[in-house]
């Protein structure tokens, strides 16, 4: 009697194979969950007791023009400018910010980066192409032998393919922290370009508003000079005094009179700059009506720390972003010393007439797996790698010159403030020994001990001292500007990370 028997395996062969599966898959998930390279880690930020050097900066900074006070609990807000108190600060820099072409640019490039990002996790799934063709061809059997005569006819296909690349080795992963940091870089970037227009166009307003007190005051000298020497000319009529003292004040009222140019000059300049940092035509834009009267000094001041102006500078955010982008790319360049493993399976239908080319004797399909690995490459993959890591070696010290420079604007605009303050009281103090020397002299003429002369001499010096306070003032506020740039501008006062 025939029996017939199931070509099967036994158990004990279906218990192996199950086994050899289960340890090839945990192979593999082993193998993708390595990872090559460095891991990225936050440079650790150092902390010092104090950002200057020497006497340390007093906790309140007290001048003619106002005070000053560092807090450790005072905040930087995004918005700083709103600490001068001036609304037409606030509204140039609103105005700028929406319409400066910088930032746009800067805006583009981030999204550029963040749509790069997303391209670049395209590689973690499964890639899946389809084609379709249509051809006439003549065929030859004598191609493979056959005495057969040429055959014509159409040929219509029909396919797809998918394909996976195991990423073994984690240089998919480092290619997309790659990515992931360079849209760092450009979000700092755009931190960074926000902060440095907001400080440019303060800075600006500042310089502008001071140029036209200047000028204002200026002016105010040289009418004091024509009354003098209208006296001066009266005083020559009468013989009692020599023309030269007429010379002499006409020389120092042109020479008065020379300077309104040149200011006038460097308040058009600065006119101009607002016009294009407002992302307008000069001729298109109209300069604010501004004074330093209407801009105050910021009473509250943050305390530098270390720690804290690591993390809230964006140029020094943008650094480490770099960092990180060097230290991925060490990872991809130690994964493709490696080998790759590609899946790849593909199907399709191929026939002489569209209307059958769905049946199944025209039916093909293939699946493979294709190990490539690297045996010799005239050490480029090597020396590739060993550029990666220098790369990451140049980043890592442009960081610290960054954090080093970073540290060193802190120190300068903290010392600068104190300056100031010692400067502004010194102008006050003139200014005002100027004006009761005045007092005193109107006294005196009232009396009839002096001349007029000497009492428009002494509101001439009074004059100068205002203008030297107004520098002053002018200088103060914008270092003030300074300190805010150097702490980060507040970009990241809302978030530690």
């Amino acid at each position: 009697m025939c029996t017939s028997q199931r070509n099967e395996p036994s158990r004990p062969l279906r218990a192996a194979g199950r086994a050899v599966c289960v340890g090839a898959c945990a192979l593999l998930s082993a193998l993708a969950a390595c990872t090559m390279g460095p891991d990225f880690h936050e440079p650790a930020a150092s902390r010092i007791g104090r950002m200057e050097r020497g006497t340390p900066v007093a906790d309140l900074i007290d001048a003619a023009g106002g005070s000053q006070r560092f807090s450790a609990d005072a905040t930087l807000p995004r918005d700083w400018w709103t600490t001068f108190g001036s609304s037409a600060i606030d509204r140039v820099v609103t105005d700028a910010l929406v319409a400066n072409p910088t930032l746009a640019s800067a805006q583009a490039a981030l999204r550029q980066s963040e749509d790069d990002v997303r391209a670049g996790a395209g590689v973690f799934y499964p890639q899946f192409d389809a084609s379709m063709s249509a051809s006439r061809q003549k065929y030859s059997p004598l191609r493979v032998g056959s005495n057969e005569p040429p055959m014509l006819f159409n040929l219509f296909t029909l396919s797809a393919q998918v394909s996976y690349a195991l990423d073994i080795w984690g240089g998919a992963r480092r290619s997309l922290e790659a990515l992931h940091a360079r849209s760092d870089v450009q979000r700092h970037a755009l931190a960074a370009a926000y902060l440095t227009l907001s400080a440019n166009i303060v800075n600006t307003m500042i310089a502008f508003a001071a140029y036209g007190d200047e000028i204002a005051a200026t002016r105010e000298m040289i009418a004091l000079l024509d009354e003098q020497v209208s006296v001066t000319r009266s005083q020559v009529t009468a013989g009692v005094a020599a023309y030269s003292a007429v010379l002499t004040l006409e020389n120092e009222r042109a020479t008065l009179e020379a300077t309104i140019p040149a200011l006038m000059q460097r308040r058009e300049q600065a006119g101009n700059l607002l016009a294009v940092l407002s992302g307008s035509l000069p001729s298109q834009w109209d300069a604010p009506d501004l004074s330093l009267r209407n801009i105050a000094l910021p009473a509250q001041l943050p305390r530098a720390v270390s720690s804290e102006v690591v993390r809230q500078r964006p140029d020094i955010r943008q650094a480490e972003a770099a960092l990180h982008v060097a230290s991925a790319n060490i990872g991809v360049a130690t994964a493709n010393l490696f080998p790759g493993v590609t899946l790849t399976a593909s199907g399709g239908y191929g026939n002489r007439s569209m209307g059958a080319l769905l049946s199944q004797n025209g039916q093909a399909w293939s699946v493979a797996a294709d190990v490539t690995a690297p045996l010799f490459h005239g050490g480029t993959l090597w020396f590739q790698r060993r550029a990666a890591i220098g790369a990451y070696d140049e980043a890592r010290a442009a960081y610290e010159q960054v954090v080093l420079a970073a540290f060193e604007q802190v120190a300068d605009t903290l010392r600068a403030l104190e300056n100031d303050a010692h400067a502004l009281d010194a102008d006050a103090r003139a200014l005002a020994t100027s004006e009761e020397a005045l007092r005193l002299l109107q006294a005196d003429y009232e009396a009839g001990t002096v001349g007029y002369l000497s009492i428009l001499v002494a509101d001439g010096q009074r004059h100068q001292a205002r203008i030297a306070w107004l520098q002053g003032v002018a200088q103060r506020l914008q270092d003030t500007v300074a300190l805010f740039a150097a702490l980060g501008g507040g970009w990241y006062g809302d978030e530690a990370r």
